[in-house]
């Protein structure tokens, strides 16, 4: 006497792994799962390659310095000026402020600033128009050009503007004579209102207009119930 054989199980009751998989999938091949995704961009998004936009940042960074050039001609156009005057004290001489209570040396200062601003709005907006899309060599470019157009712009008004040598230019022109005060950064700080206005707006931008990642596809999980066999 055998014992009965166990009936084999209904069809609805497959695995919910087999569930949820479409009846005209053939087997998995390797990494598909992955390329999928990848697809999808859970993995990656395709783009130019690394070297790629490392070669865009260097020119980036390269084209947004250059930019302090201008900047530096606008500076000692608009800049202040910060009048001294030249006197003979035990036969030394010696310069001093003019106008002891003015305030032309914060308006160079802000006159610096409030250009770096204006540089690193244009700028962000250039590259975000000419680049639509992010990536942290971009920022960095832009970031690093930024501070190198300030160092470069901070120069060449210093180079524009009035010789450094006060005490000879007083000499030259004589005691009581009113001479012009060199191009002077008191506040270094204003060397980073470029980089961070550039940064910060086109992070901006980015997060306003940039391109967005398309929405995963996500099918029924390995633990989804299995569909109900007869309407039950």
């Amino acid at each position: 006497m055998t014992a009965p054989l166990t009936p084999p199980p209904p069809p609805h009751e497959r695995s919910a792994q087999e569930a949820w998989q479409p009846p005209d999938a053939g087997p998995a091949a390797p990494g598909s799962q992955h390329a999928e995704y990848a697809g999808h961009g859970w993995y990656g998004q395709d783009g130019p390659g690394m070297k790629t936009e490392l070669r865009e940042a260097a020119v980036i960074a390269v084209a947004v310095a250059l930019g302090g050039v201008l900047l530096g001609v606008l500076w000692w156009w608009l800049a202040p000026h910060v009048p001294l005057v030249g006197d003979v004290v035990e036969k030394s001489w010696v310069v001093y402020l003019k106008d002891t209570e003015g305030e032309q040396a914060i308006g160079v200062d802000g006159t610096f600033t409030l250009l770096g601003l204006g540089f690193g709005a244009v700028s962000a907006l250039v590259v975000f128009l000419l680049r639509r899309r992010g990536g942290v060599p971009l920022v960095v470019g832009l970031a690093l050009g930024g501070l190198l157009g300030s160092l470069l712009a901070w120069r060449v008004g210093v180079w524009l503007g009035p010789t450094e040598d006060v005490i000879a230019h007083a000499r030259e022109v004589g005691r009581g004579v009113t001479v012009t005060a060199p191009l002077q950064l008191g506040a270094k700080g204003a060397l980073l209102a470029w980089p961070l206005a550039a940064l910060v707006l086109h992070l901006g931008l980015m997060a306003l207009f940039g391109p967005r990642d398309p929405e995963p596809e996500f099918g029924p999980g390995p633990y989804a119930e299995p569909p109900a066999a007869n309407g039950r």
